[in-house]
């Protein structure tokens, strides 16, 4: 996990402005948390910024989508496959400026697609090469616990103390007794369409 700079705790009054911009309400054990001097866990969170309540980290959700329920993984993976199948292909086009036109168009699309599921989460720590802890804080899965791991097998996993039983996502508050790494399923690195270890 990279190291979290340090700094101050919230006010009840800042957490209340933060929700009131960005449109959002943080679990209790969340707020709580913030509210701390010297916290038993480091977290990422909201902070004041030129333009107003932002989060503490390069990989934000954009605003717009904060407010937008948490998507559970399985709710995309048709949308995703469907996505691949259109990337346009160099031996569909006559001209290789139109393939780079429509190749840019799709890629926007990708980029757009990839932002969205992440909405309706905050980044709570940074694990680096691409990782990240999110908690979800709009939709059914408000107050859940996921992995974003997408940078190496393209994949949003819950954390959780059961994953043999059903892998229900740990709260934020189970999360705190634990590591990250340590809630992670069984194999979480590998890719669905490789073979079984």
């Amino acid at each position: 996990m990279e190291r979290l700079p340090e700094r101050p705790p919230l006010t009840e009054v800042e957490l209340t402005m933060a929700e009131n911009e960005l449109g959002v309400s943080f679990p209790a054990a969340y707020r709580a948390l913030l509210m701390e001097a010297n916290p038993a866990k480091r977290v990422l969170g909201p902070c004041r910024k030129e333009r107003g309540w932002d989060w503490d980290s390069d990989r934000s959700t954009p605003a717009e989508l904060l407010t937008l329920p948490f998507p559970h993984p399985d709710s995309y993976v048709g949308a995703d496959a469907e996505l691949a199948a259109r990337e346009p292909r160099p031996e569909d086009f006559t001209d290789e400026q139109a393939h780079a036109d429509a190749w840019q168009a799709w890629d926007w699309e990708c980029e757009d697609f990839e932002d969205r599921r992440t909405a309706g989460a905050v980044v709570l720590q940074e694990h680096g090469c691409g990782f990240c802890t999110l908690l979800a804080v709009t939709g059914p899965l408000a107050g859940t616990v996921w992995w974003d791991g997408r940078a190496t097998c393209d994949l949003i996993v819950p954390l959780s103390l059961d994953h043999a039983g059903g892998a229900r996502p740990v709260t934020f508050g189970e999360w705190l007794r634990h590591d990250s790494w340590d809630l992670l399923p069984p194999g979480w690195g590998r890719s669905p369409r490789s073979p079984s270890a």
